[in-house]
């Protein structure tokens, strides 16, 4: 099975396209590296882009970029996702560093756009604003979680790391815990985009950034037990939630446990269904507020 390898893109439609571009520039720290009349391309660092935002009416995630192993042959990938009944579209330079993709929908109905090769950018980091690491992931409300965690796994080839109760499921697909969540709600959206940084000193600094700008942090600092990792969350120009985060879990694949933190409950650490949902949910005790997974 060809199992995608990295995410390496989120795609937005906004109806605020300059407040968008001015958050994720001046505040979160990504360069605007390509202007294509409605639509921007923002880089946190190596990638082309890391983030696009396209002029529209509704403010939503619509597409994730996902690359595959070096050396896929595209056209062998395209049958593999037929094989499961789903419709395909072949694109020439459908991003202006990719020039050959495979564009499906998910279950949920977000575009997945799959590629082998792209070219990098290499912009660097910026010295101002939050500059990030890399994306780490994004999370979605859907209406039949254990249908779209099948999905994930059986066509794109994401494994499940852990599950919050039978409500909240976090996959991956590298060696990150995880790369994709997947909440049970009453619609379909995205929940929250996240982006990894350094350390925790680096999320002082964020928080600091954000507040020059008087926003707000909706929740965090929290110590996450699914994970581990310290986030805080804060709203950009569309409300859209975005999670920043140090210290995530790894793991080790061939022995499918966790690389061992000080955090960790158990040891070694493995996958598991979490039944303590405050624990699961912070370990540091705050609750997120009330309709924070909604």
């Amino acid at each position: 099975m060809i199992k995608v390898n990295r995410i390496v893109y989120a795609a937005f439609e906004t109806p605020d396209l300059e407040g968008q571009i001015d958050h994720y520039t001046k505040i979160m720290g990504l360069t605007l590296v390509e202007r294509d009349g409605d639509a921007a391309y923002l880089s946190a660092s190596a990638d082309h882009h890391t983030v696009v935002l396209r002029k529209g009416s509704d403010a939503r995630c619509n597409a994730l970029g996902f690359q595959l192993p070096p050396g896929t042959d595209l056209g062998d990938y395209d049958k593999q996702i037929q094989a499961h009944g789903l419709a395909t579209e072949r694109r020439s330079d459908a991003q202006p560093n990719i020039k050959d993709a495979l564009i499906f929908a998910d279950s949920k109905g977000t575009k997945i756009e799959t590629f082998v090769e792209a070219e990098a950018a290499n912009v660097g980091f910026q010295a101002a604003g939050i500059s990030p690491n890399k994306l780490g992931h994004v999370a979605y409300n859907c209406t039949d979680v254990q249908g779209d965690v099948k999905f994930y796994c059986d066509v794109l080839g994401f494994k499940v790391s852990d599950w919050m109760g039978d409500f909240f499921a976090f996959l991956r697909c590298g060696p990150d815990h995880h790369t994709i969540n997947l909440v049970q709600g009453a619609k379909t959206k995205m929940h929250h985009i996240a982006f990894e940084l350094r350390d925790w000193s680096h999320i002082r600094d964020a928080c600091d950034w954000l507040a020059k700008d008087r926003i707000p942090l909706v929740w965090g600092p929290v110590r996450h037990g699914i994970g581990h990792n310290i986030s805080t969350y804060h709203r950009n120009a569309d409300g859209q939630i975005i999670e920043l985060f140090c210290e995530l879990d790894r793991v080790n694949e061939e022995l499918e446990i966790y690389e061992p933190r000080r955090t960790h409950q158990e040891f070694p650490q493995k996958g598991k269904v979490w039944d303590d949902i405050q624990l699961a949910a912070n370990m540091w005790g705050t609750p997120p507020p009330d309709g924070f997974l909604d």
